[in-house]
């Protein structure tokens, strides 16, 4: 297979890098290890903010769903107030794919309105600039994605967009596991248990069902 010019030097040293940030991801076992990791991804596409989360309304549901980011405070108050967890238009862009896509391309996904517009412009007033994001789409959870995003006056790339694409299914992953609640394993009745209990809801009395079984 022939190399592109240029391919090896530029594409595939930033895989190495996405392959190792990955197995970090994987092996984190605490939000501050989390932290770090997503830390240093950010850092190396150039990168000023990062947020995972599902896309939900957090005001109609408190405590459910992840959400982890650095925004600025004042950008994610403003966002909740308005409950534009399922409306935001990069939200609903990468629920219209499976693949990352900078933020620039979000009109190619959907239909952008005023309202979305001024939500665009809302965030450039509070610092956040272009960004990417990748969807996390699983079954029988809520959308979510992975989103990277610059200072304002910073320009995204797609070499940023292959590192985040590497990356950002373990990263939400890796959020799920340690920010998640965890579902609790409810007791299972054996085989012969469950027999028993028929027994019982047939009317039979202890005596009775020893005899049968």
């Amino acid at each position: 297979m022939r190399t592109l010019p240029g391919f090896a030097a530029n594409v595939m040293p930033m895989l190495d890098a996405a392959q190792k940030i990955a197995v970090q991801l994987m092996r984190a076992e605490t939000a501050s290890q989390l932290d770090d990791v997503l830390r240093e991804a950010y850092d190396r596409i150039g990168c000023r903010f990062f947020a995972l989360s599902h896309h939900i309304d957090f005001l109609a549901s408190p405590g459910n769903g992840l959400r982890i980011h650095n925004y600025p405070e004042e950008w994610a108050d403003w966002f909740d107030r308005r409950r534009l967890g399922t409306s935001d238009p990069v939200h609903r862009a990468s629920q219209r794919t499976a693949a990352g896509f900078i933020w620039r391309d979000v009109p190619k996904l959907i239909k952008l309105h005023a309202a979305d517009k001024a939500v665009l412009a809302k965030a450039r007033r509070h610092g956040i600039g272009e960004g990417l994001t990748i969807p996390a789409h699983i079954p029988g959870d809520a959308h979510g994605s992975c989103s990277f995003a610059w200072a304002s006056g910073q320009p995204a790339n797609d070499d940023a967009l292959t590192f985040a694409q590497s990356i950002g299914s373990f990263a939400f992953e890796a959020a799920r596991r340690l920010h998640s609640p965890v579902a609790i394993e409810r007791p299972k009745l054996t085989d012969r248990q469950r027999e028993c209990m028929i027994w019982v809801a047939r009317g039979k009395t202890d005596w009775e069902i020893s005899q049968i079984l």
